[in-house]
């Protein structure tokens, strides 16, 4: 990768290489000026790799798709490459399915009140809880790049959901914001109902309840990609 001209798209996904290989492909992502498409999902990257990872993040000008999930990189993970998307101008999706909790939202939510690059953003089964979706919540209200956010399976409640239409107020860029199987009640859904009569921009809000089962992990999962 530090000498090919043509791969646009790689997917090397569940080949579980940990910290040496990710450390590797960090190096390569440094000098690679093709590269758009990158999956690393699965292969056991943790915090140190999510650090490896951000440093080529803040230098690499190609990568614009990028799926890190399910690489257990926790909020210190999340906090490093928050660091990244803050310098970063050309990712624009970031696939995050992990256990990142309140601490790598808030991280994130810092990095979106400066980053207008980024569009999509997958924080699907995150345990970010109401804090996490209150410090989203306040990246929205200023962020003007982020056009669709995941949130599901984030044992989000009434406070989370009243906080994210409160953003939904003031954002301006939002069409698509997935608040599926959270734990979401009559309080939380009045609320967004209320914002929706002012947001001008979103199209698709899923509240859905679902039970989770592998056939719904890996339609998640493809939507994500």
């Amino acid at each position: 990768m530090k000498a090919n001209k043509a791969l646009t798209f790689l997917d090397i996904g569940l080949n579980t290489f940990g910290l040496n290989g990710v450390k590797a492909m960090s190096e390569a992502l440094k000098t690679n000026t093709v590269l758009s498409t990158l999956s690393l999902r699965s292969n056991k990257i943790r915090q140190a790799g999510a650090l490896a990872l951000s440093k080529a993040l803040k230098i690499n000008c190609a990568l614009s798709n990028f799926d890190l999930s399910n690489n257990l990189i926790g909020n210190t993970g999340a906090q490093s490459l928050s660091a990244a998307l803050k310098t970063n101008k050309t990712l624009t999706l970031l696939n995050l399915k992990d256990k990142i909790g309140e601490e790598g939202a808030q991280a994130l939510s810092d990095a979106l009140k400066i980053n207008s690059t980024l569009s999509t953003l997958n924080l699907w089964d995150n345990s970010i809880g109401d804090n996490g979706a209150q410090a989203l919540s306040e990246a929205l209200k200023i962020n003007s790049g982020l056009t669709c956010l995941t949130l599901c399976y984030n044992s989000i409640g009434d406070i989370g959901a009243l906080a994210l239409s409160e953003a939904l107020q003031y954002n301006s860029t939002l069409t698509t914001l997935d608040l599926s199987s959270n734990l979401i009640n009559d309080n939380g859904a009045l609320a967004l109902a209320e914002a929706l009569k002012a947001s001008n921009t979103l199209s698709t809000l899923d509240l859905r309840l679902e039970k989770r089962n592998s056939s719904t992990i890996r339609g998640s999962q493809d939507q994500s990609r």
